[in-house]
């Protein structure tokens, strides 16, 4: 915590003669002068506000889950920066697909800023959806940092030579591709496919992304997504065999809310380039607006540290300050390139903004998102 120093008033006794009382109010002023040189420049009476010695993370996961492993992880970080490098307990509260766990906070947490909760995907899109499920409301809290995640389309080279070929066929020619659920983040996958006009049938059920890469190399199906880090350890050796060909990624978002191509990918166009590359496309286009939306909440912020929106603004400061300061480490960006991804923090009032911009779907975009759902995947949204 910044540093404060106490000060008391100090009289000079009167003295019967001249000089002694110029001598009292020189050495006063010369005591005076360096005192008030260490007071905060705000004010003497107003320090920053205190950090709590203890941070309570609700995870609203299993232990041993990816979003547990990236708390586990950034909490041996975030404080670092922090006066007093508090303590950080992880409190995993699993259940409903992280709504349970998300309602429990929404429903206890205080404004005193030691409870923090750690959203996913899995957490952002229902909210956006409307499920009948949820009670809490991200308008409610504020993003100290957020972490992005990127991702890349692949498809089989039985469909073509190179991604040229491959992108033709797939306009022409039906395919299977192996899914968990429409609703969970592939869905701005599954929403690019159409998008791009790909002829595409899903398989749901999926347990995971990584079944789905399985179902690719047994031949089950010829097309396939997987997020960075799986792309790079398991999808690589099959390009380089020859067996796998790169389509597009997903691209990364800057702090205007534009997405970029995929530092990690940059030979690989974006979903968007590929989308606003066909006659008559725009960025206006409701389809695609509602794309960047879910996109942006599952992908460029796919998770996130929030706090209540009413703790004292001077403590949030300083939670994103450290963020910021985290964010320059080069220690922690070498380690976490290796444990979570190489993709650096968005912090503060830009993920603040783009987090608003996000999760708020109009009710023509809330109404395109259900007829999609029912029409293209036969579910029934049971929203509010």
């Amino acid at each position: 915590m910044f540093s404060t120093v106490s000060t008391r008033e100090h009289h000079a006794t009167p003295s019967r003669r001249h000089s002694l009382k110029h001598h009292a109010r020189t050495t006063a002023m010369a005591v005076m002068l360096p005192m008030i040189g260490l007071l905060p420049l705000s004010s003497a009476a107003h320090a920053a506000s205190d950090v709590p010695d203890t941070l309570t993370w609700t995870v609203p996961f299993g232990v041993g889950g990816g979003t547990d492993v990236w708390a586990r992880f950034m909490s041996n970080w975030v404080t670092k920066d922090l006066p007093g490098h508090p303590a950080v307990v992880i409190d995993n509260v699993p259940g409903g697909g992280s709504i349970s766990g998300v309602n429990l906070f929404s429903k206890r947490a205080g404004n005193g800023g030691d409870e923090m909760l750690v959203t996913s995907a899995s957490t952002q899109y229902p909210a956006m959806l409307r499920d009948r499920r949820v009670r809490y409301d991200y308008a409610d809290w504020e993003p100290i940092f957020a972490a992005p995640t990127g991702g890349v389309v692949y498809a089989s080279s039985s469909l073509g030579k190179d991604s040229a070929s491959a992108l033709k066929a797939l306009s022409s020619q039906e395919v299977k591709f192996a899914g968990q659920n429409p609703t969970g983040l592939e869905m701005p996958v599954l929403m690019a496919f159409d998008l791009l006009g790909f002829k595409v049938d899903p398989v749901f059920g999926m347990k995971s992304r990584g079944e789905g890469r399985l179902a690719f190399e047994r031949g089950e199906v010829a097309l396939d997504f997987q997020t960075t880090s799986a792309f790079k350890s398991n999808v690589t050796p099959l390009v380089d065999a020859g067996q796998a060909i790169p389509l597009f990624s997903l691209g990364m978002m800057n702090d205007e809310g534009h997405i970029e191509r995929d530092a990690s990918f940059p030979a690989l166009p974006t979903f968007s380039e590929l989308y606003l590359a066909q006659e008559g496309h725009s960025r206006d286009d409701e389809a695609y607006q509602i794309f960047h939306k879910f996109f942006a909440s599952g992908y460029a912020m796919q998770k996130m540290l929030l706090v209540p929106k009413d703790i004292d603004p001077e403590l949030l400061e300083q939670y994103r300050q450290a963020a910021r300061d985290l964010a320059k480490d080069p220690e922690f960006l070498k380690e976490a390139a290796v444990k979570v991804g190489p993709y650096g923090l968005m912090v503060g009032k830009a993920a603040a903004a783009q987090l608003h911009s996000a999760m708020q779907l109009t009710e023509a975009q809330h109404a395109w998102v259900k007829n999609w759902l029912m029409e293209r995947h036969n579910i029934r949204l049971q929203s509010r």
